[in-house]
């Protein structure tokens, strides 16, 4: 595995609420680890909740020597969950707080992804697909047939979301497992990024670039060139390449 993650804190925030984690290399039980996590609740809140979401929930898969990989996963986050809406509900500065997660590892050639929020991962070959499903009030009102895609009211809605870590005492991730296909490169980002630029770019981008950590630094551009409204981040990993790389 060979991959790079970055974060960026785009053109009109006056801070950064998104963190980023990646390792190509075993943690616990786990091959490897890559995670974006998009933090909401006020300046102090929102970063505190993705910065300590992905530093417990690396620190406690590095411990779990029992856990495969889902369940793992759902081990770490339902502890973070619980410890985040506890500081919630202890800190007046922290109340309200949550984040979103997208994370995920390989192993033997299968790809398990963990989501909640609208964080995504997306696969990316000769074509390129969403795998995560936005846990969103437009997506909800789509599912239902009560909302169309890219309809006034999908904009003015879109970055509502339905669920978060921390915001709630128990919370249910989407979980998903793909066989990785030979040339299979492997996309997580924060809405940062997709809100700026769309699915095609992203694709070009990503086939063009001959690294990860390229790639990585052309969709960042390119977000930012394009408004930056948010905070941008992004995680790239290659699964066929092995070298190191510098990000």
């Amino acid at each position: 595995m060979n991959s790079c993650a970055v974060t960026d804190i785009g053109q009109l925030r006056q801070s950064n609420q998104d963190f980023v984690y990646a390792s190509d290399r075993a943690l616990g039980n786990l091959e490897n680890f890559y995670i974006v996590a998009d933090g909401m609740g006020g300046h102090q809140g929102g970063g505190f909740a993705s910065r300590y979401a992905v530093e417990r929930m690396t620190e406690l898969l590095e411990t779990d020597r029992e856990h495969e990989a889902v369940p793992a996963l759902n081990e770490a986050l339902t502890t973070v969950n619980r410890e985040l809406y506890r500081k919630a509900g202890s800190f007046d500065e922290l109340r309200g707080m949550g984040t979103t997660i997208v994370a995920a590892t390989v192993s033997e050639g299968i790809l398990y992804v963990l989501n909640i929020g609208d964080s995504r991962l997306y696969l990316i070959n000769d074509g390129i697909r969403q795998v995560t499903r936005d846990h969103s009030w437009v997506e909800e009102m789509i599912a239902q047939g009560k909302l169309v895609r890219g309809s006034e009211l999908y904009y003015q809605k879109k970055n509502v979301i339905t669920r978060a870590v921390g915001v709630n005492e128990w919370v249910a991730a989407d979980f998903f497992e793909i066989e990785l296909q030979p040339g299979d490169k492997i996309l997580l980002c924060s809405d940062g990024l997709t809100n700026m630029v769309s699915d095609e770019e992203i694709f070009e981008t990503v086939n063009r670039c001959e690294t990860c950590r390229e790639a990585v630094s052309q969709l960042i551009r390119q977000a930012n060139a394009n408004g930056g409204k948010d905070n941008i981040s992004v995680v790239i990993a290659d699964p066929e390449r092995n070298e190191e790389e510098i990000c």
